[in-house]
């Protein structure tokens, strides 16, 4: 029985921060791009990081030790044998429970949830609404930089939840799966400045858009009905099995997480998504 739930309030976190068991981390990262679009530039978050951050917490580098460095696209899912070392650098071990949170946007907090969950680290929450639902709660923060003593992570891969690029261009021809491109609708018709190698969606795809599930004033997750009926009204089907995308396999784990308060965990992440998609000719891509 894990120690805390999925989602954890700002008020449930400040009274588990005593607790030995109880890891928190930061997993701020900024995507930087210019009005006329093009590549984003990844930024770390560990400056604003150090500059305040929930007692305790220390920092989790995404880009960085928990994706694969020989991957030409950024934030991919590293081996197995790269992310129990990166994770035991950090600490987490066997007996922890993690709570990621986010400076600003819950993606980051979810894609550390989604990271562990694959590697088969079930203790992990999300702290709901990030560093901003935690001051306005009036919980303290402090500058610096915090650790946790290294541990040993037994990291246990589940392929399950992973889409590649072959699955998803079987979905593409036979529908045996929902695609939910989590990105915002003008995105998805292939409008305004690109980040991809070229605009669009993948066929067959539906449209949840990651921040409608969350409060904008709070960023904060909306109560698990109105998760269902957003994920349902967008196209969801309870009867097909998902594979989540969005531009980098960033946003779309926070479909994921939503999924996953809704009692759905059998969703997969396509975590090459638009970046890798786009960067093929051959496949094909939908606008409008």
């Amino acid at each position: 029985m894990p120690l805390l739930s999925r989602l954890v309030s700002p008020e449930e976190l400040r009274d588990a921060l005593g607790d030995e068991r109880v890891q928190v981390f930061d997993a701020t990262v900024f995507l930087r791009r210019a009005t006329a679009g093009g590549p984003y530039t990844v930024e770390s978050g560990h400056e604003s990081y150090a500059r305040g951050h929930i007692p305790k917490a220390a920092f989790a580098d995404i880009p960085g030790a928990l994706s694969d460095p020989a991957s030409p696209f950024a934030f991919t899912l590293p081996a197995a044998e790269q992310f129990a070392a990166a994770a035991g650098r950090l600490g987490i071990g066997d007996g922890t429970h993690v709570v990621a949170y986010a400076q600003d946007a819950p993606m980051w907090a979810t894609r550390l949830w989604w990271l562990l969950r694959y590697f088969g680290h079930d203790d992990t929450s999300v702290l709901d609404g990030g560093l901003v639902a935690w001051t306005a709660a009036g919980g303290p923060v402090e500058p610096g930089e915090s650790r946790y003593p290294p541990a040993p992570f037994t990291g246990r891969s589940r392929p399950a939840l992973l889409a590649r690029l072959a699955d998803v261009r079987e979905t593409t021809g036979n529908g045996s799966a929902c695609l939910v491109n989590a990105l915002s609708p003008a995105a998805f018709r292939g409008e305004g400045p690109g980040a991809y190698s070229r605009p669009g969606r993948i066929p067959g795809s539906v449209n949840v858009p990651w921040d409608g599930l969350v409060d904008p004033a709070t960023n904060r997750f909306r109560p698990p009905a109105e998760l269902a009926a957003a994920l349902n009204n967008g196209g969801v089907r309870a009867d097909q099995p998902v594979i989540a995308y969005c531009g980098g396999g960033i946003s779309a784990t926070v479909d994921l997480f939503a999924l996953s308060l809704t009692g759905r965990d059998d969703a997969r992440l396509y975590d090459g998504s638009l970046t890798e998609w786009s960067a093929h000719p051959d496949l094909p891509l939908v606008t409008g």
